[in-house]
């Protein structure tokens, strides 16, 4: 029996997958912002069979990471730079985020000035020493070090990517002296991230060294809390899992984990129902992310939390705060406004009764009987219409609405929201969404779908059979995944091409150790090499595969086919050499049944706030072939789905819920 576990910020979701008769649970309970792990202790209680100790593998996602950068609650950092390089983190890029923006906000780096010190040393280009690292100098500044007790110690030197000879050799001074208890405590880049860039390097071994002991301490607690016979697969954010032990090197791996899995499992799911191009829509209690997928999910090289730039590859994910329990107000300039603050599970929305007074998305979906107060979570959780009912009345107070009205503005704006986030991943990158099938999912993903689509002219949208737990479900359905990289930075001839097979042959050799631990076996392996180029003179790169083909010509042709043009003239640089191995575990298998076509029957109708009457589904009644017309709404224990006038709905053979514009 395997587990999947998706902790949001407002509630836990989890899916369950026996393998003997390949039986699916599905599980969904009120997170706990203080300690996640008690609720997914709780959760893998109820939902496991014959208790945890049945559990053979449980697969994570964790936003622990996220949200200690987010909340600046991590680790006390320091950080040991070359001479010269102290004010690294702070210079920065001396680029504004918005254009026209003459104030823009610069996140703060994560380590302080003052806990930034110089190391006396330098290499060249090459990796040659040009200054040797003076230990001298270097016992005077971990006396300093010292001083500040620190839990981590971040070390960046520069082209320590080609030579890592002085960056190891700091790291064991520090151990020597007893400056942190474990080695893991110390991060060096050469490590981490052996690329150039040593603004974004330097950042992304900062966040390392940041969220390293928080999630050494909150793996530690759940290890501990877990059968010993109990494996713990922590999600990437690059779409794969890694064994638990790994977090302690890789912890910065771990930032957006959640949203990575329903990336996978809507992936997954909707190529099964044979659709390859979709638009996710992972709407939950506190954000919305939305992603692209045209053929297999992609990582991108760079990415950014909270606005410090993480030199990682990640799926390219966009995230707005726009979720069931984000808070409706009105600006200063007596605007509607919908989030990015959110109520969270504690006191959540003010229907949940909980104690919550300010009007959310989930307050506005009920008054408007979009949620329904017996069927909430299957029935396990009243909703108090009352307490939404008079947080409304307040707003609607506030800009001269009815309480209605109130609700179908807060309602209104959260799509607005939603749909220039969707423009974001989709026609700012030259793709048409009307050529996509929106996938929703999340709690609140099904509810929003249809009016997110009309604003898009998307045509199609997949409803997941629990889309509620989709997250959950990819932890699952996720394979095991690992990644090297080392620069190279040379212009591609004969020579360098032929270092760069060799380069690729190491890479290679690491990958393989490393998926053998995390218990793979070498048939279900596999590797992909490929190099980052680019035109001399280019301040970015282009990833191509490499194998047997002409990889100057690939790169070319890719230039070609990504910016329109390409100049066979000018000289190719190879940049960085990669390997990502990939480890194929156990899916759960999609059963499919033949589906006859038939009118749904439903369950009751109610009074709509568009004025009509709405139809009421049972989606556990609901089988292939059944077919309906909006305006309805379908129930089910882990979400609801909202199918308004103008659109049709019918089950296929995996019982995903197709909406379909009339």
């Amino acid at each position: 029996m395997r587990a999947g576990v998706d902790i949001g910020g407002t509630f836990t979701d989890l899916v369950s997958y026996d393998g003997d008769d390949g039986q699916l649970a599905v599980h969904k309970l009120l997170s706990n912002p203080q300690r996640p792990e008690r609720s997914m202790l709780a959760g893998l209680e109820a939902i496991a069979a014959g208790g945890i100790a049945m559990l053979e593998h449980v697969a994570h996602g964790s936003t622990v990471a996220t949200n200690a950068i987010l909340e600046r609650k991590g680790a006390r950092t320091a950080l040991l730079t070359s001479a010269g390089f102290r004010d690294l983190l702070f210079i920065g890029r001396q680029d504004r985020p918005e254009l026209y923006d003459l104030h823009p906000r610069i996140p703060a780096p994560l380590i302080p000035r003052e806990r930034c010190y110089e190391v006396a040393e330098r290499l060249d280009f090459r990796g040659e020493v040009l200054l040797p690292l003076a230990m001298t100098q270097l016992d005077q500044v971990l006396d300093r070090v010292a001083a500040d007790q620190v839990d981590a110690i971040a070390v960046c030197l520069l082209f320590s990517y080609v030579n890592a000879d002085h960056e190891q050799r700091i790291k064991r001074r520090i151990l020597e002296r007893g400056i942190v208890k474990e080695a893991w405590q110390v991060v060096l880049s050469s490590d981490v991230l052996p690329e150039f860039r040593e603004y974004e390097r330097a950042n992304t071994i900062a966040l390392e060294a940041y969220v390293r002991p928080v999630m050494s301490r909150y793996i530690g607690e759940l290890e501990a809390a877990l059968p010993v016979t109990t494996s713990l697969r922590i999600m990437k954010s690059d779409g794969g899992v890694m064994r638990a032990g790994r977090v302690r090197r890789q912890a910065i791996h771990t930032a957006l984990s959640g949203p990575a899995a329903g990336v996978m499992g809507a992936h997954h799911l909707a190529a099964a129902a044979g659709y390859d191009r979709i638009i996710t829509l992972d709407m939950g209690g506190t954000s919305t992310d939305v992603a692209l997928v045209a053929g297999e999910p992609q990582p991108r090289a760079e990415s950014a939390v909270d606005g410090l730039p993480l030199r990682l590859r990640m799926l390219d994910i966009e995230t707005i705060g726009a979720g069931g329990g984000s808070i409706a107000r009105v600006d200063a300039g007596g605007a509607l406004r919908v989030g990015p603050e959110s109520a969270g599970a504690n006191p959540g929305p003010a229907v949940y009764g909980l104690g919550g007074d300010q009007v959310t998305l989930s307050d506005a979906n009920a008054i408007l009987g979009r949620l329904d107060a017996e069927r909430f979570l299957g029935g396990n959780m009243a909703l108090d219409l009352a307490a939404g009912e008079r947080a409304l009345a307040e707003l609607a107070r506030q800009i001269g609405y009815s309480v209605v009205d109130a609700a179908m503005g807060v309602v209104e704006v959260a799509i607005v929201n939603i749909d220039r986030a969707i423009r974001h991943v989709s026609i700012a990158r030259g793709h048409d969404p009307r050529d996509f099938t929106l996938v929703a999912f999340g709690g609140a993903g099904p509810l929003h779908a249809c009016a997110a689509a009309e604003r898009l002219d998307i045509p199609c949208i997949l409803v997941p059979p629990a889309p509620g737990v989709l997250c959950a479900m990819g932890l699952l359905l996720a394979d095991v995944a690992v990644e090297y990289s080392q620069s190279l930075i040379r212009r591609a001839n004969a020579e360098i091409i032929g270092l760069a097979r060799k380069s690729q042959e190491r890479l290679l050799a690491r990958a393989r150790h490393e998926l053998q631990q995390e218990g793979i076996a070498g048939a279900d392996m596999r590797f992909v090499g490929s190099l980052d180029m680019r035109y001399e003179g280019q301040a970015y790169e282009l990833n191509i595969p490499f194998g047997d083909d002409d990889v100057i010509e690939a790169f070319h042709s890719e230039h070609e086919r990504t910016y329109g043009h390409a100049m066979r003239w000018r000289n190719v640089e190879i940049i960085n050499s990669r390997v990502n191995g990939i480890g194929r575990i156990e899916k759960p298998a999609i059963a499919k049944v033949e589906a006859q076509q038939h009118e749904a029957v439903a369950i009751g109708e109610k009074r709509s706030s568009l004025g009509g009457e709405t139809r009421l589904y049972e989606r556990s009644k609901l089988k292939a072939g059944a077919t309906f017309a909006g305006e309805a709404l379908v129930y089910q224990m882990d979400s609801t789905t909202y199918v308004p006038p103008g659109w049709r709905a019918r089950v296929d053979g995996a019982m995903n819920l197709l909406l379909e514009r009339a």
